[in-house]
């Protein structure tokens, strides 16, 4: 098995040397990446559900749930995870502070602040953010995406988030009862998400990327480990801060308990653990640029959520602000990165 991994990382480099993307990695990477967004979009669910509960509490308790079901898989494959040193297990705890605790702990207040959709169309700007940032920092790496072959895809992107993101503007200009500083601090909250969400899959796809023989799988189990002792910490330290607040929230299940602990397991499980895993194996799979482009799946996917919830249906404008959205994925798949050195013959 062992061996077959390493032939497999081998020919894995060899095609990023060539400059090369196999179309079937490709488009089974890009399937990867929608299966990862149907289920993160399930994390914007869970603020608009829970709305009494404290967004600390929320970030704490989903990924108390995540270390704990990763336990048990770590057992598992422990044989593997044996194999980590200690660089790699400070690699995934970082990954998981920033990318998981302080993520979903901005993104939870600025739902809750702001309601759902204006905080997921800020998250949405993430694959044009990603897309840019990969191509300055990691070309010499994946080879670059060009930029006038990528331009139209940006655009597309681009203009479908401010297609749907005009809707909702709209829509809150006709509240009367709206609050726009707090929607203000929702909407800076959400670009703290943005700034996690940029820097945590550049440093995951390094590390995949320098380790193409691990498996993704046992990553994602890394990272639930690595969670585990910091958010056990901060849920003792929030009900420490409400006992000497004079207890005003019912510890430590809420005044839901039953939807506050299923919601969370479901979570840990699906959007945490599964989700975490199937971005590991697009991210071994698809050039960081394009994998970057194709976080739009989220976006998508906790839209379909917001209106499932809200039982309607969107409006024109949002309508088409996400067909935009599925073209510029469309027409990201057809661009192939280029060597630095071919690119330079080029120019």
């Amino acid at each position: 098995m062992r061996r077959k991994q390493g032939q497999g990382a081998s020919r894995y480099k060899t095609a990023c040397a060539a400059g090369g993307y196999a179309r079937g990695i490709m488009w089974i990477g890009t399937l990867f990446a929608l299966s990862a967004g149907l289920m993160w979009g399930l994390v914007f669910i869970a603020p608009t559900l829970l709305a009494d509960y404290p967004a600390a509490l929320l970030s704490f308790a989903r990924y108390l749930a995540f270390g704990l079901i990763a336990l048990p898989l770590a057992w598992l494959d422990r044989a593997r995870l044996a194999q980590f040193t200690r660089a790699d297990w400070r690699e995934a705890l970082r990954l998981s502070l920033v990318g998981n605790l302080l993520y979903y702990l901005c993104l939870a207040a600025a739902i809750q602040r702001a309601g759902g959709p204006l905080p997921t169309m800020i998250i949405g700007t993430l694959p044009v953010v990603i897309a840019i940032t990969s191509n300055l920092r990691d070309a010499a790496r994946d080879g670059r995406l060009p930029w006038g072959r990528l331009a139209p895809s940006l655009a597309l992107i681009a203009a479908g988030i401010g297609c749907v993101n005009q809707a909702e503007l709209a829509a809150l200009r006709a509240d009367p009862q709206a609050d726009l500083g707090r929607y203000a601090v929702g909407a800076l909250l959400a670009v703290g998400a943005v700034a996690c969400w940029t820097w945590y899959p550049l440093r995951n796809a390094d590390w995949l990327r320098a380790h193409a023989d691990r498996s993704p799988r046992t990553w994602a189990t890394a990272q639930g480990v690595a969670t585990l002792l910091p958010a056990a910490l901060g849920f003792a330290a929030f009900w420490a801060w409400n006992a000497l607040q004079g207890g005003g929230f019912d510890m430590p299940f809420g005044p839901t308990p039953g939807r506050f602990i299923g919601l969370m397991l479901a979570i840990g499980l699906f959007a945490s653990w599964l989700g975490t895993l199937c971005w590991n194996e697009a991210s071994q799979r698809l050039p960081t640029s394009l994998v970057g482009q194709l976080i739009v799946f989220e976006t998508l996917s906790a839209l379909a959520y917001a209106y499932a919830l809200r039982q309607e249906w969107p409006g024109p404008l949002t309508i088409a602000g996400v067909a935009l959205l599925i073209a510029g994925v469309m027409w990201a798949l057809r661009v192939r990165p280029e060597p630095l050195a071919a690119e330079a013959h080029a120019a």
